[in-house]
């Protein structure tokens, strides 16, 4: 997902703590894909209740909230709105890909293949509607603001850093970047050892920042030319040209002084016009946004999570309790009360 911007960005690995007292904007269909995909079994069975119903977003969006919470992080969701028209290829894509993916963990499956079916039960994940709809409400019972996004989440969080509404955005993916994010934080969401795919090698995962000026003036570009480069090698709205990586871009755009220019060199075929999608990264679908922290909710807590969906209530409770603790620790009112 989103433009492979990784290798020529300036990154700065950090520890968690350090973002303490910082409101991040998330952008939480990313984070929900990302636990939906890491959240399952050896066989790459995902997390389910009693009744059949996937958990493992709910498991991953409860439990890493509260230990952002815990450490002091103040984070906002934003959920992705309407895609524009010009990401229907990337989505038609995406879709043949999970259906791969179905089929090809089925028969890893049956052959007693838990490697494999992991890797294609990851590739196979999919949000749905109703699981978007569960999150905000844990989201609400947790006292953690969300904000609907028009269109692209990462274009709305990237507004609310430029207008200071919250300190950083978060995703993995890079295009917030594009759209003009001051700062990125990636990993957030994610910690731990992870395996490389296809290798019995695994890396340590840890949270990162990149600042979009200082690695703009690394790379001796503005932030137009890093979406022209961003076009060349294709983007969620575009295929690219074949034979341009990140490099190569790069050389290219500083070569020319326009977009046009860009793409009468790389003898490229765009099948969406170069300049909508330059238009749409300087300028995306936004809305003001209103948010606030709140308190949480036990009660609605425990029922959502442990009642209707088999959560440890245990586990609950201490996750829960840890949150109240940081906020008595820094002087924020709690009316958790006592647990019964």
């Amino acid at each position: 997902m989103g433009v492979d911007l990784g290798g020529l960005v300036i990154k700065e690995k950090i520890v968690l703590d350090s973002l303490a007292g910082r409101k991040i904007a998330i952008d939480a269909n990313n984070a929900l894909y990302q636990f939906l995909s890491i959240i399952r079994q050896k066989d790459g069975t995902p997390l389910m209740d009693a009744k059949g119903r996937i958990t493992s977003h709910l498991s991953g969006l409860f439990y890493r909230t509260a230990r952002l919470l815990e450490i002091g992080v103040k984070p906002i969701y934003i959920f992705d709105g309407k895609p524009p028209a010009m990401k229907k290829t990337t989505l038609g894509e995406r879709h043949v890909v999970r259906e791969e993916a179905q089929e090809r963990w089925k028969a890893a499956k049956a052959a007693g293949d838990l490697e494999g079916a992991r890797k294609y039960a990851q590739a196979s994940s999919r949000l749905t509607p109703e699981m978007v709809a569960e999150s905000k409400k844990l989201l609400e019972y947790m006292g953690v603001p969300h904000v609907q996004a028009p269109s692209e989440g990462e274009a709305q969080a990237a507004q609310m850093a430029n207008k200071k509404e919250v300190d950083l955005c978060s995703s993995q993916d890079y295009d917030a970047l594009l759209f003009g994010a001051p700062q990125l934080a990636r990993n957030i969401t994610i910690s731990g050892r992870r395996k490389v795919p296809g290798r019995d090698v695994y890396v340590e995962v840890e949270p990162e920042v990149i600042d979009l000026e200082r690695s703009l003036a690394a790379l001796g570009i503005n932030r137009k030319q890093l979406i022209w480069l961003a076009i060349l090698i294709g983007t969620d709205f575009n295929e690219g040209v074949k034979g341009y990586g990140p490099k190569k871009a790069l050389k290219l755009v500083k070569e020319c002084a326009s977009l046009s220019a860009c793409v009468a060199k790389s003898g490229g075929v765009f099948e969406i016009e170069p300049k909508e999608v330059e238009e749409f990264f300087l300028n995306p679908p936004t809305v003001d946004s209103e948010f606030e922290f709140g308190e949480p909710d036990v009660e609605k807590i425990i029922s959502f999570l442990c009642s209707e969906h088999g959560f440890s209530e245990d586990r609950v409770k201490s996750a829960v309790e840890a949150m109240a603790k940081k906020a008595k620790e820094t002087g924020e009112q709690s009316t958790l009360g006592k647990w019964s």
